[in-house]
């Protein structure tokens, strides 16, 4: 009897595969040969499962976009049985920054398939901007939860806080990458900035 074939695990190693070369080679330089040599697999399996690089650019994104949301379910279950809206929020901005190696090759090649997508017509034609959007929603319901229930402090702009903290979040995340400062100092800042709007 021929052995069954997962596919579904089949493409997950490959994508593993796709980010481990473009952690050392960088994401404009991998190429679909590199990944089928790091999977140990040859170029036409990788074809059969990715028609274009595109397509395996976007499949890997996915994948580390999984490992992120369970990064941040694996901080809010250990944040307790009730965490409250806040330290939801804190898991999920924490979760963002390049604190060791599989948080920085999420932070790496997420912002390269970002400044990819600006110049490459097919890569920017993929939903990339979705995944962003769906951050943006997540954290803005967070937000109108604490504040229906009073914690967060009058005034306070729901969608204009969403947007600016994960924008902050990115932006910490990119200058801890590059050394300019530290996870603790990255960290302190945005907790300053959850202090600034919520109540005490």
């Amino acid at each position: 009897m021929p052995k069954r074939v997962d596919h579904a695990e089949r493409r997950t190693e490959i994508a593993r595969a796709l980010v481990r070369a473009a952690g050392r080679q960088g994401l404009h330089a991998v190429g679909m040969r590199d990944v089928a040599a790091e999977a140990g697999v040859s170029l036409r399996l990788v074809q059969y499962y990715f028609e274009s690089k595109e397509k395996l650019l976007l499949f890997g994104l996915r994948h580390l976009a999984d490992r992120f949301g369970e990064r941040v379910a694996a901080r809010v279950r250990a944040a307790g049985d009730d965490p409250g809206p806040r330290a939801v929020i804190e898991a999920l901005l924490m979760a963002a920054l390049p604190v060791d190696e599989e948080s920085r090759l999420f932070h790496h090649l997420y912002t390269s398939y970002a400044v990819l997508s600006v110049t490459d017509e097919a890569l920017a034609a993929q939903p990339f901007i979705k995944d962003p959007d769906a951050a943006e929603t997540t954290l803005a319901g967070l937000l109108r939860q604490a504040a229906d229930t009073g914690l967060l402090r009058a005034g306070t702009d729901i969608h204009a806080e969403a947007v600016g903290l994960l924008a902050m979040s990115a932006g910490l995340g990119t200058s801890v990458l590059v050394g300019q400062r530290d996870a603790d100092s990255a960290k302190a800042v945005l907790r300053y900035h959850l202090d600034r709007i919520f109540r005490g």
